[in-house]
Parts: structure tokens; sequence; C-alpha cells
């Protein structure tokens, strides 16, 4: 009997074996005394303890076609860090804590550097944030995907003490709206990038170093989407809301949190963009609403708080910034972007 026709058919089940075996270590590392059991079993175990009243909060996520960027110049180091961050951030806004994360990845064959290197990642952010990274799949598809090709989705679970969960809902006229900066694009808008940067017909592009952003177009590209659980700890008593911004921008983002009535006035002047905004900007032509309804723009977390409260939360958190106020409207729009300089 031939052995091999599983491989012949495009799955290698000795190299997932070995995979799952680097996964294991690597996964072992976020572990804390709530996980029970070790990596491998059919479902992965959590003991919840020390609330008195907790609500579960969970989010998935992707990173889109920054993975399009990683494949063309073969760096995978930080787009498992992304991934984790894109989720962990998207429950912190709720004052959640996060508790553990699981991966999902799907590729046309494994290969042992490429899934190390992403779950590396993983387990680097996981432990940045004290989250368990718990379980995952890791999914050999041939006849799904080319050769070369993959694609991957995170899943957190966090908790917060009712109490004490963030909404919005109590955001009022007159409040105050702190920024938080970006470090790029994070994980948003990465296919206007490509169309912007021709990128599918022009890789060399990814390799052009650009004096303004001191590193390659495409290095700029793949600066990891940063985590801001840490950052926001001092201060979560003080935050009335929080809002992620991720795609959509800024003006898609705030409104999910926003009560209606009541309008976001921002100043652009207040923080500075990152220079690979401006780059894709005058390359593609795209106009400043465009730019702000896709990209973040420079301002990764977004801060309602009491006006009483915001000075205490800049002198506390490092590059803070107040960037506008809230007032209240009769429009329908609730986010306001002008530039006072």
């Amino acid at each position: 009997m031939n052995e091999n026709v599983y491989r012949q058919a495009g799955v290698d089940l000795a190299a997932a074996q070995n995979i799952k075996t680097h996964i294991a270590a690597l996964a072992h590392q976020t572990h804390g005394p709530e996980v029970i059991g070790a990596v491998g079993g059919f479902g992965a175990l959590y003991e919840l303890s020390r609330y008195h009243n907790p609500i579960l909060v969970s989010s998935t996520d992707g990173i889109g076609t920054k993975l399009r960027i990683a494949i063309m110049m073969d760096n995978y180091n930080g787009i498992g860090i992304d991934l984790v961050n894109a989720c962990i951030n998207d429950i912190i806004v709720c004052g959640a804590d996060p508790l553990f994360f699981l991966d999902y990845l799907a590729l046309e064959s494994i290969s042992t550097d490429i899934v190390t290197s992403i779950i590396s990642g993983i387990s680097t952010a996981c432990k940045e944030s004290g989250c368990a990274l718990i379980g995952g799949e890791t999914a050999q598809m041939p006849g799904i995907y080319t050769e070369g090709d993959f694609d991957m989705a995170g899943f957190v679970v966090g908790v917060v003490e009712k109490d004490n969960l963030i909404t919005g809902s109590k955001i009022a006229d007159g409040d105050m709206i702190i920024g938080l900066p970006s470090t790029g694009l994070h994980t948003n808008g990465y296919s206007l990038a490509r169309h912007v940067l021709n990128v599918d017909n022009n890789p060399d592009i990814l390799s052009t170093h650009h004096k303004d952003l001191g590193c390659t177009i495409g290095q700029a590209l793949l600066i990891p989407h940063p985590s801001y659980y840490k950052t926001l700890q001092p201060i979560l008593n003080l935050a009335k809301g929080l809002v992620h911004i991720t795609g959509g921008g800024l003006y898609e983002n705030i409104p999910r949190i926003l009560p209606k009535g009541l309008l976001a006035r921002i100043d652009s002047s207040t923080w500075k963009t990152p220079q690979i905004f401006s780059i894709l900007q005058d390359t593609g032509n795209i106009s400043d609403q465009e730019m702000y309804n896709v990209f973040n723009m420079g301002l990764g977390m977004i801060i309602f708080c009491n006006p009483q409260d915001s000075e205490e939360i800049v002198s506390t958190l490092p590059d803070a910034l107040i960037v506008g106020e809230v007032i209240q409207t009769s429009e329908r729009n609730q986010v306001s972007i002008c530039r006072s300089r």
C-alpha cells in the first residue's frame, strides 16, 4: 500500500504533526494556572475565577490583504502580532481583560518556517497582553488556496466586571476626545493601498527606500498593529467611551458608540499623521474625505471623557493628545473633521 497518496493529494500529515509540536511549545509560554490541560485536545479549557459578576466579551478578526504584502515581501514576523492585537483592541474598548485567544490558519501546504514565524508572533502578542494562546487550527487546503497563499483569523475572549463595562452610553455634550497615535495602517485599508501603489504589477515598489519614511514602503506597510491594552489600564475608570479605529476610519467607527444627538468634532491639526498616509494620498490623488473614511490617519484609539478628567488622562498616557470635543447636533452625521490651522 502506498502511504504517500494523501501527500500526493496535497496534504502532508508528517509536516502537520511536526508543526503541532512547535505550536504547542509556543502556546505553552502564554499559559497561566487558569489554563487546564495542554494544547492538542478537542476542546480548550479555561477556568474563570476572581470575578464577582463577569461579562464575557468576544471578538474575531483577520488582517485583510495585509497578508498579500507579507507574502510578496516574504516577511511573516509581524502578522501574528497583527492578528492578536486587532482582536484584543476590539474587546478592551469595553473595558475587558483578554483571557484567551485561538487562531485559524488555512494554507495550500504547510511551510514549517512560515507557520512557526506566524505562531511565534501570536505567542509574543498574547504574552504581552497576558492572554493565553489556548488553541487553534492549522488546515492544509490544496485546491482552495493556490501555492504560497493562505488566510488567517483570530478569536479572543475577555472578561469585564459588569459594573465596569464601558459602553459609551454616558458620553455627553461637552466631553473631551483624546487620541492615541497609530503606528501606520495597522490592519485596514490595504486593498486601497495596494491599488494606489500598483504593487501587484510593480512589486519592486515595496523594496523602494523612501527618505520621508526612513525605510522601504513595504517595511512601513508591515509595521505591526499595536495593542492598547496595557496603555489604557491606568485610565479605564475615567473613560466614558473607547473606540478602536479600524476599517471605516474615524467616520464609521466613532458613531458605533456615540449616543444619538451628539457629534464628535475633531481637529486634525492636533496630531501628526504618519508619512505613509501622505504618500498614499498623493500617489492616488485621494480626497481627505475618503482617506478618513478608510484609514485611521494616525489615531489608533479614541477616548471620550469628562472635561475635568482630560488633563489626568493626557498626563498619564504617553503621546495622548486632546483631539476634539463632543457637541450636540440635530444632524444625522455624528463626526466632523476639520483643521484649525
